[in-house]
């Protein structure tokens, strides 16, 4: 090389993909992360707000586990961002980018509201419950099927129109919310059946939350043997990594693509039948409280295994009502409870890069060679 010539220096590392880890060893990553996560939270607190660190995470602890209450509510909400989770799993398996989860359990609440107030007082409570769950299931499959429509018919961007349709779910519960409000024009709807109670789930043991539980893990068992076991989930694995190598083997890809998506819907109508039947009793444009974008988080850090989602959804959940306890018994500001959530996910999230890659850094001797 001449005088002139610049030398090509090695860059100082180099990113390259990894093998597929064992689990227990992706699980340690992810550990590390949120222990990282939690360090570097400590020590923003105690700069931001002079708080003993120790104390905002026993803070977090007592939020989320301090009284049975609180317990049952931490189960309830796992249960609910599970059940969405567990929905859009298949759709994501399949590659099928179905953001529209928020809006298809928002219209499967829509539907289990609208029997409690038409015909609450018609039916005989069991056939009401019957009636509300059909309801429920048709009107969220309902709404995750047209997209799925268009995407297997002419090839739409299914992220983009399902996205959309979350809007416009979000304006039919407001525009009913208005015409069943009470009082009449009042924009809120209220308890509803409040004296009959008609149409609202059993609580079992006395246990308000305790049959939205068992049903939300009847559905994690049923999703993970369909994924893992059934043709059905075999054919839309095949679908996700080639669609031409599925044409090749015989698989119906519209036909996959419209049937995965109908369970997808079906299931976050039963998530909007739990919260509205069984939780909240009413209905609001806020009923799903973004769990429908959550869930995208829920399932990908699972690597779309609906055993793995109970563990992230938990995380996730905790973090949420740890951080809200921390803004009422510290006297935060509202938005430090945001930022240490934020910062934990983010480090999980990066944890993620280091399972499927790693640096490899410039040699000692190459560089005292060079």
């Amino acid at each position: 090389m001449s005088m002139h010539e610049k030398a090509v220096r090695e860059p100082l590392f180099h990113i390259s993909k990894r093998d597929a880890l064992p689990w227990w060893k992706a699980w340690c990553i992810r550990i590390a992360a949120v222990l990282l996560a939690l360090v570097f939270c400590g020590v923003l607190s105690y700069l931001l707000t002079k708080q003993n660190p120790i104390e905002i995470y026993k803070t977090m602890f007592d939020g989320a586990f301090g009284t049975p209450r609180r317990i049952w509510g931490l189960a309830q909400n796992l249960a609910m961002l599970l059940c969405i989770s567990l929905a859009v799993t298949p759709a994501f398996k399949m590659r099928f980018w179905n953001i529209g989860a928020e809006g298809q359990a928002l219209i499967g609440g829509m539907a289990a509201a609208a029997c409690m107030i038409l015909l609450g007082d018609k039916l005989h409570p069991t056939l009401l419950l019957v009636v509300i769950v059909v309801c429920s299931i048709l009107a969220g499959a309902v709404w995750a099927v047209i997209p799925a429509f268009f995407k297997a018919k002419w090839g739409t961007n299914e992220t983009l129109f399902t996205l959309m349709m979350n809007y416009i779910a979000i304006q039919i519960v407001s525009y009913f919310t208005y015409i069943w409000s009470v009082p009449k024009g009042s924009g809120q709807i209220g308890i509803i059946n409040s004296k009959t109670a008609a149409g609202w789930l059993p609580q079992i043991g006395g246990q308000k939350y305790l049959l939205n539980i068992l049903i939300v893990l009847a559905i994690t068992v049923f999703m993970f043997v369909y994924l893992k076991y059934s043709k059905h989930g075999y054919e839309l694995t095949v679908v996700g990594e080639s669609e031409n190598t599925a044409r090749y083997i015989g698989i119906n890809v519209k036909k996959v693509i419209l049937r995965t998506m109908l369970l997808s819907g079906a299931i976050c109508g039963i998530a909007g039948m739990l919260l509205v039947s069984g939780t909240d009793h009413t209905i609001t444009r806020d009923t799903v409280a973004g769990r429908g974008f959550t869930a995208i988080m829920v399932s990908w850090l699972a690597k779309f295994n609906p055993l793995f989602m109970i563990l992230t959804s938990f995380l996730i959940v905790f973090l949420q009502k740890g951080a809200s306890e921390i803004t009422t018994k510290l006297n935060l500001n509202n938005s430090f409870s945001d930022i240490l959530t934020g910062i934990i996910i983010f480090f999980i999230i990066g944890s993620e890069f280091f399972i499927n890659y790693s640096l490899k850094f410039r040699s000692a001797h190459k560089e005292a060679a060079k």
